[in-house]
């Protein structure tokens, strides 16, 4: 059963490679979903898999790359079917 969670990131968490870095985490748990960033200096993402590889990813995040800094994650349902993980553009 597939479960989908909105994620948006707070912290040092722009031009520290953390889109490509989720990418990357995303393909090896075998999440799918998107991953932008906001203007307001924020990275949204929408994950989507099984509950133990969305969690995977959910704690990936809270880490984020060397460079990032995260300071938290809000976490919230969310809905829609992927079929792969992209970096979308920032909105």
């Amino acid at each position: 059963m597939k479960t989908t969670q909105s994620l948006k990131i707070f912290g040092r968490v722009q031009g520290v490679y953390f889109r490509e870095s989720m990418s990357q985490q995303a393909r090896q748990f075998g999440v799918t979903g998107w991953v932008r960033n906001n203007r307001d200096g924020t990275v949204e993402a929408v994950v989507q898999g099984t509950a133990t590889a969305v969690a995977a990813i959910i704690e990936w995040a809270g880490i984020g790359p060397e460079l990032a800094r995260v300071d938290r994650v809000e976490i919230s349902e969310s809905s829609g079917d992927y079929a792969g993980f992209e970096r979308a553009g920032t909105v």
